[in-house]
């Protein structure tokens, strides 16, 4: 051992008897060789330390989410419980509609507009009451067969159906709907429940069907038609119902290429709407609508549409609840023996001719079929206001005039004995217009002449039984209006005063009037205008009377135009005549002298007859020096001095 290792020994086994000591306790002090600021400073930045204070903020932390996650889990055990004990001590009151069962005890088949009795059972299966129930009840009112459009809807009030009990309820209904429909009937329950303010809804459908129409529609008409024939149709209603129905209408809806003539009785809406009013049980009613099938070919099928039902509130014309519909169809075929009108070599089912042109009317025929027809009998009836009975001339036929009638049959036309297959023929008489100004001073209105041909024949069948045939045609012929006009030139008269030398002088200025007067006898006239132009040598004035007429006169075409618009049937003859006067100027050159200038063109009056549908046009020639319509006027005034 090394001198001062038994030294050093000596001090750990002393250190060591004082770490095991339990008396020891150690006094305070430092022992080093630093000064007490110099250690202050070390041991606030040790390291150390600051680790000891971060390990004490981490266990605080974690002892902070600990607690908060225990209280969580504390809560929700109270929760659970809590819940637990509502199921167990309230489970009694839950209410599922499951549990509620509504039956429908009625008639499935009932006839249309009759008296529907329904029970209506609504058992609670639950084990706690239904509270405000409400029995609701939804069906269409017509034919429609769905809950979309117009509805009846009734609303009862059942008050609590206590658990386990069966509530019933009587409802009388009336249904309507065409033979074979089925009516949709919704029958719901709104209620509600004890704790809640919600409102439930249980819902079932029940289905009746409908086996006779409480009103009964028939239609009697043709089942094939030829174009351009006349078209007859029989509607006939009856209320086939215990009870009275309320303001009824009936509507047919025409198809395309039908000509609406008349009906007995008449629309009482536009001219396919009929109010028949309340309908007594077993009530017939009738309607005759007649017609024509036009702009029709052969092949095509044409379909009437037939509908009855309730007036609506809204629309007095629409049918609000359909109570029955049927459908008439109608087939357009060649006819068996065809007829053929035509009018000064034109074939038109209208026609327009003014009152001066004679009428040559040509009907003609031909056998369609593959036998031959015997005995053909064609016959024209004439009608209408616009015709004169004493011109009829009939080639070939007789005029009956009891009747108004020409015929001709194998007693005046040896060719209609025998018509075979394929052959065609004609026959024809003339007529002549009426004058549509007659000798008392009256004027015709809307002048027609109306030609109505049917020819008859027979055919022998196979079986030696004999077919009657017939076919029928029709024309309509208008009668244009006499539209004219006066065209006058003045010096002395008229509403201006003119000026400058009579008779007209070689490079001096003479004025003139025109006046031009419109005339019109039995149509309206519309659209009308007037027009002229000026020679290059005539200026245009300027003055117009009445001022308030439309006339201008355009500078670069030296065109006078007179914009009139509607002349009314009988202006001029029975009524108060229309004119405009308007200021021409006359300069003559030397190489006029002697001579009758023009002072106005060619006028051109045009316009459109409302009623016959035609354009119609009235001419005038030109005015010159030579002022006939003028009283005053010398005979010597007339020609151009120097």
């Amino acid at each position: 051992m090394e001198p001062g290792d038994e030294n050093k020994l000596h001090k750990l086994e002393d250190l060591k008897s004082k770490l095991f000591s339990k008396s020891y306790h150690p006094k305070p002090g430092r022992h080093d060789e630093f000064s007490s600021a110099s250690h202050r400073e070390i041991d606030t930045s040790w390291q150390g330390r600051n680790d000891e204070a971060n390990w004490e903020d981490k266990l605080l932390v974690k002892t902070s989410m600990f607690k908060k996650i225990f209280i969580v889990s504390v809560a929700f055990f109270a929760l659970s419980v809590g819940y637990a004990a509502y199921v167990i001590l309230a489970g009694s009151n839950t209410v599922s509609n499951d549990n509620i069962e509504i039956t429908v005890t009625g008639n499935n088949f009932i006839a249309g507009g009759e008296d529907l009795d329904l029970v209506i059972g609504i058992e609670n299966r639950n084990s706690t009451s239904l509270d405000l129930v409400d029995l609701v009840v939804e069906y269409p009112k017509g034919t429609g067969g769905n809950l979309v459009g117009g509805i009846e809807r009734l609303r009862q009030s059942l008050g609590t159906i206590p658990a386990g009990a069966v509530k019933n309820e009587n409802l009388k209904l009336v249904l309507f709907g065409e033979q074979g429909s089925v009516v949709p009937i919704k029958i719901s329950i709104e209620y509600r429940v004890v704790g809640s303010n919600a409102i439930f809804v249980k819902d079932k459908t029940y289905n009746v069907n409908i086996n006779s129409t409480p009103i009964n529609l028939s239609v009697d008409g043709p089942l094939s038609v030829s174009p351009n024939q006349d078209v007859n149709l029989n509607i006939k209603t009856s209320l086939n119902a215990t009870r009275a129905a309320e303001d009824i209408l009936v509507k047919v809806d025409y198809p395309l290429g039908f000509q609406f003539v008349k009906a007995v009785p008449a629309p009482s809406y536009g001219n396919n709407v009929w109010y028949l009013g309340d309908l007594a049980p077993g009530a017939e009613h009738g309607i005759a609508i007649a017609g024509k099938m036009i702009d029709v070919f052969e092949g095509e099928e044409k379909t009437f549409n037939i509908s009855s039902g309730s007036q609506s509130i809204s629309d007095k014309s629409s049918i609000d609840v359909a109570f029955n519909s049927i459908r008439h169809t109608i087939a357009v075929k060649r006819p068996f023996v065809e007829a053929n009108i035509v009018i000064n070599a034109v074939s038109n089912r209208e026609f327009a001719v003014d009152s001066d042109t004679p009428l040559n009317v040509e009907v003609r025929y031909a056998n369609n079929l593959s036998t031959r027809v015997d005995d053909v009998r064609i016959e024209a009836k004439i009608s209408g206001n616009a015709w004169n009975r004493t011109s009829i001339r009939a080639a070939q036929g007789h005029y009956e005039s009891s009747r108004d009638v020409v015929v001709w049959d194998k007693s005046t036309t040896r060719n209609l004995a025998e018509v075979n297959p394929g052959d065609s023929g004609s026959v024809s008489f003339y007529v002549t217009p009426l004058s549509l100004f007659s000798s008392s001073g009256a004027l015709l209105a809307d002048p027609t002449i109306n030609i109505s041909v049917s020819i008859l024949g027979r055919q022998s069948a196979e079986d030696a039984s004999v077919n009657e045939l017939e076919n029928s045609a029709s024309t309509t012929v208008r009668i244009i209006s006499d539209l004219g006009f006066s065209s006058k030139a003045l010096y002395y008269s008229g509403p201006f005063p003119n000026t400058g030398p009579i008779p007209p002088k070689a490079e001096v200025a003479t004025t003139y009037t025109i006046v031009w007067t419109l005339s019109n006898t039995s149509n309206a006239i519309s659209r009308a205008q007037l027009s002229s132009s000026l020679p290059s040598w005539v200026k245009f004035v300027g003055t117009i009377s009445p001022a308030g007429e439309d006339l201008s006169y355009n500078a670069s075409t030296r065109g006078i135009l007179w914009n009139i618009d509607r002349i009314p049937k009988g202006s001029g003859i029975t009524g108060a005549s229309r004119s405009v006067s308007f200021q021409v100027s006359l300069e003559p050159s030397l190489s006029q002298v002697g001579s009758t200038p023009l002072i106005l063109n060619d006028a051109i009056l045009t316009g459109h007859d409302d009623f016959a549908n035609v354009d119609v046009k009235a001419t005038k020639g030109g005015l010159n020096t030579r002022l006939d319509s003028d009283p005053a006027f010398p005979g010597t005034g007339s020609v151009v001095v120097e």
